[in-house]
């Protein structure tokens, strides 16, 4: 019997690889280097990564972690994706190279397309199909913009040499040796165009928005069978046997398996996901609805709410303004000054998420003054922690009451 199972987890600052026992315990493991792959800023509002940096940081976490173990191939029952959720990226059929930059979840330059579909009536078809609001954050624009804006890329998307996926769908494309595209229903959610009724892509959404169904890829229960590695990436096949969007991976792993349990987790930015069970819950406080789970054809509900900026903020401090040396300096920085002076600063570097969608927000320090420095700034900062705890609390408390009037 196989020794381990190998976890790919591509996140939106870095990728990392984790070898796990029968037990589940962790034996061997691997980060990208400090800082992650470039964030890439080429406009206000615009951030994208380089999908070949995303695929080499993966692909060298996974060997690096198979190496310090000292594992083979035929010691790995599977590998296990989870990603960095909604960012897009449109590649070549035909050569797996990709047509332009992933586009990333943060990114907020199909504001104005938004604006329109939801002036133009078309909110409540959305919600009622996806369970999300329009907004920037999901794929499904993003996908329309790299369409109308790649010289070709339409053209060449009619034809099917386009293809379309998030980033464990790029990923498990290249793993594969462009054998296998497809996704799972987690991610699938996240697109504003996945039908969490029916369990497949809406052609009235499609057409909507001008996207080829050929360009979509298959998707799976979060348990399946999602192929093999190519032989020649780990010295020998490895099966591909699960993959699920970053907060969902973290709703399973979180053990919220009951309906009405809660999950909050911080990263890059602050989610929460509240198990429904079997029946979607529509929110009546601008949280979303979406698939936590599905497994054997069963399909397991949520209601989000979703803080785009959390430990981003952190990397901020450091790589922008370049305040600390690192993330873990905040904590004492933070503790050696009483309070910050009533300095707040708001985090809405790209616009706001739950419960306000506000992509075109911006973010805002404010209540300074000449007695204000870096340590205040920091605490602040570090603060947003506290700050998302509150709202997602707050968020809690009314996704409860929804559930509780539904049920």
């Amino acid at each position: 019997m196989a020794d381990f199972v190998l976890a790919l987890d591509q996140g939106t600052s870095s990728s990392r690889a984790i070898l796990f026992d029968h037990a589940g315990v962790p034996v061997a493991s691997a980060q990208s280097a400090p800082g992650g792959f470039e964030q890439i800023y080429p406009r206000p509002g615009w951030v994208e990564h380089d999908p070949e940096a995303i695929w080499q940081s993966q692909l060298e976490t996974a060997r690096k972690a198979l190496a310090s173990a000292n594992a083979a191939p035929g010691d790995i029952a599977a590998i296990g994706i989870t990603n960095q959720r909604e960012t897009t990226i449109l590649w070549e059929r035909a050569t797996g190279r990709p047509i332009y930059n992933a586009i990333v979840w943060q990114d907020r330059r199909t504001a104005d397309l938004c604006r329109r579909l939801s002036d133009d009536g078309h909110a409540d078809l959305v919600a009622a199909r996806t369970g999300l609001v329009i907004d920037p954050y999901f794929s499904a624009t993003k996908i329309a913009w790299l369409l109308d804006n790649v010289e070709g890329a339409r053209e060449a998307a009619a034809g099917g040499e386009i293809l379309f996926g998030t980033v464990d769908s790029f990923l498990l494309w290249r793993l594969t040796g462009g054998k296998v595209h497809a996704t799972d229903a987690t991610n699938a959610s996240r697109t504003m165009v996945f039908n969490i009724h029916t369990q497949d892509w809406d052609d009235e959404l499609l057409e909507l928005l001008s996207i080829p169904r050929a360009i979509l890829p298959d998707v799976l229960d979060n348990s399946a069978g999602f192929g093999e590695t190519e032989k020649d990436l780990f010295a020998g096949a490895i099966a591909i046997t699960g993959m699920a969007g970053d907060q969902q991976a973290a709703t399973v792993g979180q053990a919220c398996f009951a309906p009405g349990m809660i999950k909050g987790t911080y990263g890059t930015g602050a989610f929460i996901l509240l198990n429904t069970g079997a029946k979607p819950v529509a929110s009546k406080n601008r949280l979303l609805t979406t698939i936590a789970y599905r497994l054997r054809g069963e399909t397991t509900y949520a209601v989000e709410g979703s803080l785009f900026i959390a430990g981003a903020a952190v990397q901020w401090l450091r790589d922008g303004l370049k305040l600390i040396e690192t993330a873990g300096a905040t904590e004492a920085i933070a503790e050696g000054i009483a309070d910050t002076g009533g300095v707040y600063l708001v985090p809405a570097f790209t616009g706001l998420g739950a419960p306000y969608w506000d992509p075109a927000a911006r973010g805002a320090i404010v209540g300074l003054t000449r007695a204000t420095g870096v340590a205040e700034i920091v605490r602040r900062d570090d603060g947003q922690a506290r700050f998302a705890q509150d709202l997602l609390a707050e968020i809690h408390v009314g996704a409860l009451q929804a559930y509780h009037q539904r049920h």
